[in-house]
């Protein structure tokens, strides 16, 4: 009996070539996402001090546009209110205490 040789063809390099970002697209995209952090920091830095007595290191979900915002102890629910009110937004996510970070470094 003949076996068939398997050719495999190595490949290196992206995974899709043909799409590639200019600079002046990366640069755009960063800018809109500074933009976006800036508009729901305004409605942290305003809501902030109420929620620090009351619930100091639960995660807020800020959805920038229409001002609203969902705290809760848990991350996966606080997203969860903001997507379930608002469907098509992505919200941004903050911790309540003096620096705003959800993470360690």
């Amino acid at each position: 009996m003949t076996e068939t040789e398997q050719i495999r063809t190595l490949r290196r390099g992206r995974l899709f070539p043909k799409i590639q970002w200019s600079e002046e697209k990366k640069a755009q995209w960063k800018a809109e996402q500074k933009a976006f952090y800036q508009r729901c920091q305004v409605i942290l830095e305003r809501v902030k001090p109420e929620l620090l007595k009351t619930h100091y290191n639960w995660y807020i979900a800020v959805e920038p546009d229409s001002g609203d915002y969902f705290v809760h102890r848990d991350i996966e629910v606080a997203t969860q209110m903001s997507r379930q009110q608002h469907p098509d937004a992505i919200p941004f996510l903050f911790r309540i205490n003096e620096t705003g970070v959800c993470g360690t470094l």
